[in-house]
């Protein structure tokens, strides 16, 4: 073998956290207003907490800080778009 087997900072689980947090808040922001009530809460409540946990590792070197604040404030508009539908419905 001629390759390097060492961890990279690249080869990081946290590098994930961003993009992930990107694609839930995303899909969390569309189907707030598509009546898709639980998936919505469910997908914009882990975009946040995927998204803060990405921009903490971000600081630290870890991984890309857009992609986790963005994919925290869609998780954020998602999840408030949704709470105010439930209280416009009732």
């Amino acid at each position: 073998m001629t390759g390097s087997a060492a961890l990279n900072e690249a080869d990081s689980p946290a590098t994930a956290l961003g993009p992930t947090a990107l694609i839930l808040g995303a899909f969390s922001a569309v189907t707030a207003w598509a009546f898709l009530i639980p998936f919505s809460l469910l997908a914009g409540a882990l975009a946040v907490t995927f998204g803060a946990m990405g921009v903490h590792y971000a600081r630290k070197g870890t991984g890309r800080l857009w992609s986790a604040a963005a994919g925290a404030t869609l998780g954020t508009v998602g999840v408030i778009g949704t709470a105010t539908l439930v209280w416009a419905m009732s």
